[in-house]
């Protein structure tokens, strides 16, 4: 293969992975648990939060603690099935570009 088809080749991949990252940012998941609900976006920003009623009147009571407790574990939960629902996103897609199986992507995501 000469330099020129080794360049375009490099084009064509570094389009597609491009294309692939802006669907990989479509992709959200989230976790619910104690009233507290976390959305999570693809590339790991946090898209939502909402809090029930009934649990910001726990935290008026003065229970600081056990909220922040749950909110950890929630926005933790949310964290790892958006990482999961990713990866089995970004493997399909790359799979069917032809770029490969999920080869590397485990230490992409810090699997």
């Amino acid at each position: 293969m000469g330099m020129f088809d080794q360049m375009k080749q490099a084009l064509q991949m570094r389009s597609e992975m491009k294309r692939i990252q802006a669907e990989v940012e479509k992709i959200s998941a989230s976790y619910a648990n104690g009233g507290i609900t976390v959305t999570v976006r693809g590339d790991f920003t946090v898209q939502s939060i909402k809090i029930e009623p009934d649990t910001w009147a726990e935290v008026q009571k003065g229970k600081t603690e056990r909220f922040e407790t749950m909110f950890l574990n929630v926005l933790n939960g949310a964290i790892k099935n958006v990482k999961k629902t990713t990866q089995e996103h970004m493997a399909k897609m790359m799979q069917a570009a032809g770029v490969g199986g999920a080869g590397g992507l485990g230490s992409l995501f810090g699997k």
